[in-house]
């Protein structure tokens, strides 16, 4: 099981490092990675398509490894380390004023930063990677932050106008949500999927505690990111006949690091369970 759940992850890492690293490489130039070089004040060192070609090589460098590390499980340090660094430099970024909506505020209302805290669930897997003897209930909680993280975030955001007119070309797009709005208008459709997605925050903080959560848990956290995914074929904004993904499909594609982690997270769970029986059996003997 633990084989199959770690080999499942590095496919998943492996589709979308190498789609999101030939799309940059391909797309060129962009105004994210403007945001995150402005951040470090290193924009006007080199010329823009260096960091583009940087970033495009580091994901590159990430599927390469994922799939290598299938069959050599001693690479997952390496992968895990990699990981790592692509996640810190765009999370640490979040620190500037630029990834916040002024109208709104500011922080916490997050506006160009959306796409950079899915890096916590990348950083989330490279740290389970670089740190595997972690004890089980930290694991449970590295699994379970990013998700937390987003869906509390993001799922925030849905109650603002906002956000609910910047998702409405992705729900419209989708013949699994497109319904809504035969019922709600368009910030009430947003709520119910906010409130939905606090739900799934409430019941996967609860599996931790309680075993029989899990399901119920990783289903509904992970019917979100499964549907992101399929607004990559739903939505004509996402892929690109040129550059395989548009910036959109970049936003996109990440939310399958969040799949990933709770893959994870049902590996620990299901090492809890074992480790949990051998101990009964250790008693009873």
């Amino acid at each position: 099981m633990k084989q199959t759940s770690t080999n499942l992850t590095l496919v998943i890492l492996a589709i979308s490092t190498s789609l999101l690293g030939l799309s940059m490489g391909l797309i060129g130039h962009h105004k994210h990675i403007t945001l995150i070089t402005d951040f470090y004040s290193i924009t006007q060192l080199l010329p823009n398509n260096v960091y583009n070609i940087a970033a495009s090589l580091g994901f590159v460098a990430s599927a390469v490894l994922s799939l290598a590390s299938i069959k050599y499980a001693r690479l997952l340090p390496l992968l895990g380390y990699l990981l790592i660094v692509i996640s810190v430099i765009p999370l640490a970024s979040l620190l500037g004023g630029s990834m916040w909506i002024d109208s709104l505020g500011g922080f916490p209302a997050i506006g160009a930063g959306q796409g950079v805290i899915k890096y916590a669930a990348l950083m989330s897997i490279g740290l389970l990677f670089v740190l595997p003897n972690l004890s089980i209930i930290t694991k449970k909680w590295l699994c379970i932050a990013p998700v937390l993280l987003v869906l509390v975030w993001i799922g925030g955001m849905k109650f603002t106008l906002l956000e609910a007119k910047g998702i409405e070309d992705l729900v419209r797009s989708s013949p699994l949500m497109a319904w809504m709005y035969n019922l709600w208008d368009l910030q009430k459709t947003s709520n119910i999927i906010g409130v939905y997605d606090l739900i799934a925050v409430a019941i996967l903080i609860g599996s931790v505690f309680n075993p029989r959560l899990l399901i119920p848990a990783i289903a509904m956290s992970g019917a979100v990111f499964v549907v992101t995914q399929s607004f990559l074929i739903t939505w004509d904004g996402a892929i690109s006949a040129t550059t395989l993904l548009s910036t959109g499909g970049h936003f996109l594609i990440k939310d399958l690091w969040f799949i990933a982690n709770l893959i994870l997270l049902w590996q620990v769970a299901q090492q809890a369970k074992l480790a949990h029986s051998d101990t009964l059996i250790y008693i009873t003997e």
